[in-house]
């Protein structure tokens, strides 16, 4: 199913239910790590919407969707960016909601400025920043999955089922032992 564009996404209110996660990145090559977050997503059945949104090509566009996100039925936002990795910050910065920082690994520094860029923010003004790449994207549907579980019985049971069969997948002895 296509995704939304921005203005369809901003204009028309969403159930919570329907799709209470918004992945944004920064730009289309992002999306090979932001993928990661929104196939998990998937398998764990929690709505969401993809949206490009650069911090800095797109400001109206950011800030449009930042002040709309809330009132639009998202609760969580995850937010990819590489480089200078503004887009977790600023998007922070404009809405009450959770914003989870996910660094996309870089060719120049490996994702260690996208990191320290989107860690070291001012007090006031808090990103849950996650590991760089796929780990963060990962990691960062998971915990959007925790934060709505809280409110959801129906999300905390296939969390819980999902987690369990991590643990189960982990053998207990190496294959090759002789």
């Amino acid at each position: 199913m296509p995704q939304p564009s921005p203005d369809q996404f901003l204009g028309r209110h969403l159930s919570a239910t329907e799709k209470p996660v918004s992945i944004i990145m920064g730009s289309e090559s992002d999306w090979e790590t932001m993928r990661h977050a929104a196939a998990l997503l998937d398998e764990l059945g929690i709505g969401y919407i993809t949206l490009i949104i650069s911090a800095h090509r797109t400001p109206d566009r950011l800030f449009a969707f930042a002040k709309g996100a809330k009132a639009a039925g998202a609760k969580i936002i995850i937010a990819g960016a590489g480089g200078a990795a503004h887009l977790p910050g600023m998007t922070a910065a404009l809405t009450e909601l959770p914003v989870l920082g996910v660094p996309i690994e870089t060719k120049a520094l490996h994702g260690q400025d996208s990191l320290y860029s989107i860690v070291q923010m001012p007090a006031g003004v808090p990103v849950g920043t996650l590991a760089i790449g796929k780990p963060g994207a990962i990691n960062a549907a998971l915990l959007a999955a925790a934060v709505l579980a809280l409110a959801d019985p129906a999300i905390e049971a296939r969390l819980s089922a999902w987690r369990a069969a991590q643990t189960e997948a982990v053998a207990k002895r190496p294959s090759s032992e002789d």
